[in-house]
């Protein structure tokens, strides 16, 4: 079991780790006159000294206002009363304070106007129904006991019916499960052992799922989903997840794939095309070049860490090597338009690849112009 987090909510130390926020100084400006709140995650992360790249308030009232005064990069949700706002590099999302009710069991909710406290009360564990006024001096609202839980490592939901209403919340604590070390309190268990995904759509459990692969140990998330009943998912399936992660922290695939698509198909994807690179065994450089041709980088990513190794050289290098020749030298040189072209190209570059010419673009050019004529 995991020691507990010692935690600070004291308003000077609070006030201290506000002011170190990017961006909150036109927050608080922008919110003058307005009753508004850091609210949920951002808090938790603020009383952890976690860095954000993103800001989550509650406004007291009309979201439109705030925004208006943010800035003019401004998306808005009307059905919701929420809005998200581009700063600079800043990302915040700012919502009108709602109380919530769901009509049936993993349905979308139907939205009121409320209260900063009825808005906490809307939400999923206990650890993110924390606010604090920015309107006001930092002192910390707490009404489900929130920081005690956070401070114990305990994931606690705010009332019982919680994962009924919205189930994809079970995903989520799974989530924060695995990046905090959290344990659930023995009642959230028990609830959870009834959450059922089956009735929200497909949709909705997958964007749970992509926001699972964005952590930095999804892995670990989805370990506790399958362990808790959730998801069904095989060993081999979580040994790629981690090997794709590892992957793609090296400096020559970072840019391959992204890597919450291949993380995500390595949980849940079609692996059919990367295994069919897979069956390659260290092929000549054109050779490789022309396997991997045509294939997106999330598949790359998910043979490499599958164990073709092939692939090392082909991203560090192959992918990269081109003719200085084009297609207008050809013509230059008398030949006709046509599939010839391609053809004297194509050989060109396979040359190139396997080392077959001394180098230059006279010696790019007679290879290209040999394959070119050939009948």
């Amino acid at each position: 079991m995991s020691d507990p987090i010692p935690l600070n909510a004291a308003p000077d130390e609070l006030e201290r780790r506000l002011e170190r926020l990017p961006g909150i100084d036109r927050v608080r400006a922008a919110a003058a006159g307005e009753d508004v709140f850091l609210v949920g995650g951002a808090v938790r992360d603020l009383l952890l000294g976690r860095e954000r790249a993103d800001l989550d308030l509650v406004v007291e009232g009309d979201v439109r206002s705030l925004a208006a005064a943010l800035g003019d990069n401004v998306r808005g949700h009307a059905r919701f009363g929420t809005a998200t706002i581009r700063v600079g590099d800043l990302t915040v999302d700012v919502a009108s304070a709602r109380a919530e009710s769901y009509p049936t069991p993993g349905a979308l909710p139907e939205v009121r106007p409320a209260t900063i406290a009825e808005d906490l009360g809307r939400r999923d564990f206990t650890i993110n129904a924390m606010a604090l006024p920015l309107h006001a001096e930092p002192r910390l609202l707490d009404p489900h006991a929130g920081l005690g839980d956070l401070g114990e490592r305990l994931l606690r939901i705010l009332h019982p019916g919680s994962f009924s209403d919205d189930p994809t919340r079970a995903l989520r604590a799974a989530r924060y499960a695995a990046r905090m070390s959290l344990r659930l309190e023995p009642a959230t268990a028990e609830a959870l052992a009834a959450a059922d995904l089956g009735t929200v759509s497909a949709d909705r459990v997958t964007a749970e799922l992509r926001r699972i692969a964005s952590e930095e140990d999804p892995a670990r998330a989805l370990a506790l989903g399958r362990e808790w009943g959730l998801i069904e998912i095989a060993d081999e399936r979580l040994c790629l997840v981690d090997d794709v992660r590892k992957l793609l922290e090296r400096p020559e695939w970072a840019m391959v794939a992204e890597r919450t698509d291949a993380v995500l198909a390595a949980a849940t994807g079609d692996l059919s095309s990367a295994r069919s690179l897979t069956a390659r065994s260290s092929p000549e450089p054109s050779r490789a070049v022309e396997a991997a041709h045509g294939h997106a980088g999330t598949d790359l990513a998910l043979a490499r860490a599958m164990g073709a190794e092939w692939l090392d050289p082909y991203v560090a290098e192959w992918r990269g090597i081109r003719l200085e020749i084009g297609g207008s030298d050809l013509l230059e040189a008398g030949v006709s338009e046509g599939p010839q072209i391609g053809r004297g190209l194509r050989a060109a570059l396979r040359a190139k690849l396997d080392g077959e010419l001394p180098g230059g673009r006279d010696a790019e050019l007679r290879a290209a112009l040999e394959a070119a004529r050939e009948s």
